[in-house]
């Protein structure tokens, strides 16, 4: 007997209004009876889930308020659809969340459900290693099957058993019985399923928030295949750190986005609301103090907020005093400059470095400081800022065709003035720009998208005296 077919299977698919099993509701059920090799049964039925089926879901599965206004509830098919299962492994693409479902309604009706369990998903990756993507989609392309009614129960529970009927074809004993022992799992073992509508989710860019049982952030992120990114999180995919991430999961909110600009914006946007301490906004640089003959020479100049016109002289842009300081003893250590003439030491007489022959004794008169201080503006020279490449003001816009998704983001000076979603918005941020206010995250980020290749060529330049 082949391994796969030892033991009576139930294939299960089902629709629901979302993705948590403790406040959404099952919409369809379809159940694939099968012995011995052999199909010996097939069931489906919608179900009047007692609530209304939100848009988006309607959408994403073709059941509508409509369809299952005359269905059953599924109190009234309970005893039905356990009788189906009754005896069977519990077989599922992504098993998680049809058996997370189950179990929640069967303990509603006080019915006993704990089967052992096989995700297709981790079987599918065990005997095709070699492909990245497991999804029903990606089977359907990977096989080349003729598909009608995708997202429907009983067409996706058939998948599921094409999809097996084809690896007991393909593969011998031994690698089938070892595909097993990693997708399979007794029922008790499989973990809870987060809050959140996952199952909804398009392949479209975005971010997301993966929250733990007590509300703490664990994690903050941006995709641009949100629905691969965050399900591979809960079905097993991924390396021992990913995977006990996911265990702890217990909500995730996620937000669709126009394109990769637009998800690093809104990333940093939330991990600054969320982590604070983390993503501190300050920024420092350096003002060089001419014709000074006591140290210090250099005064620092708080960048985060000001106008980048404005400035004078301004060298480096650093996100703390570590960083800056951590910078100016390289520049020291590379150049022979003095610690004390910088302000990295304080005292009199000769700093550590003349000691140590790296400082040609500016602090003891064996150097005068004009030429010291010549030296320190040629190595500051290297940290100039960044020239804005434009005369003005510029646009990206963004569209995700298949989500409709846009968004414009205008800059200048590096200053993320705004982003608008519509034409009207966009009129309006052009119309009554505000101030510049510098962000070295935000600049740090816009010049390295600016880097990738193509991206320099979706930036619209603008009139200067819009902004």
């Amino acid at each position: 007997m082949n391994p796969l077919f030892e033991r009576p299977l139930a294939i299960v698919d089902l629709e629901t209004t979302g993705a948590d099993p403790h406040r959404d509701r099952i919409t369809e059920v379809a159940i694939v009876r099968v012995e011995g090799g052999e199909v010996v049964d097939r069931w489906s039925s919608l179900v009047d889930p007692e609530m209304p089926i939100p848009y988006r879901i309607q959408e994403f599965t073709g059941i509508t308020n409509e369809m299952v206004a005359g269905a059953p509830n599924f109190r009234a098919l309970a005893d039905e659809i356990a009788q189906r299962l009754a005896g069977a492994v519990f077989v599922a693409h992504n098993a998680r969340f049809d058996y997370n479902f189950l179990r929640a309604a069967f303990a509603a009706r006080q019915i006993a459900f704990d089967p052992p369990v096989l995700c297709t998903v981790k079987l599918s990756r065990a005997l095709y290693p070699e492909h990245a993507r497991h999804g029903l989609d990606a089977i359907i392309e990977r096989h080349g099957y003729a598909v009608e009614n995708r997202h429907r129960a009983m067409t996706d529970a058939d998948l599921v058993w094409r999809l097996m009927q084809d690896a007991a074809a393909s593969f011998d004993h031994d690698r089938l019985l070892l595909a097993l022992r990693r997708a399979g799992s007794e029922g008790a073992a499989v973990p809870k399923l987060p809050e959140g509508d996952l199952e909804a989710l398009p392949e479209a860019p975005g971010v997301y928030l993966l929250f733990g049982a007590g509300g703490q952030l664990l994690q903050c992120g941006r995709s641009n295949h949100l629905r691969s990114k965050v399900l591979g999180l809960f079905t097993g995919r991924g390396d021992a750190k990913s995977v006990k991430l996911g265990n702890q999961v217990r909500r995730v909110e996620t937000e669709f986005t126009a394109g990769d600009l637009d998800s690093q914006l809104r990333e940093l946007a939330l991990l600054r609301r969320h982590v604070p301490e983390k993503y501190p906004t300050r920024s420092l640089g350096w003002s060089f103090i001419p014709n000074r003959r006591r140290p210090p020479v250099l005064e620092e100049i708080e960048l985060h907020g000001s106008d980048p016109l404005a400035w004078r002289e301004v060298f480096g842009s650093f996100r703390g005093q570590r960083e800056a300081d951590n910078t100016l003893r390289e520049l020291a250590l590379l150049h022979r400059l003095c610690p004390q003439r910088l302000g990295l030491e304080n005292g009199r007489g000769a700093c550590q470095a003349y000691g140590l022959k790296r400082c040609d004794g500016v602090c003891v008169d064996a150097e005068r400081p004009e030429i010291h201080d010549a030296r320190l503006l040629r190595a500051l020279a290297s940290l100039a800022p960044r020239a804005w490449p434009w005369p003005g003001p510029v646009a990206i816009a963004e569209l995700h065709e298949e989500s409709g998704r846009a968004a414009t983001h205008v800059f200048d000076q590096w200053c993320h003035l705004g982003s608008a979603r519509d034409e009207a918005a966009l009129a309006t941020l052009l119309s009554e720009p505000p101030p510049r206010r510098f962000d070295l995250d935000i600049a740090r980020l816009l010049q390295r998208w600016l880097m990738h290749p193509g991206h320099a060529s979706a930036v619209r330049a603008l009139p200067q005296r819009v902004v």
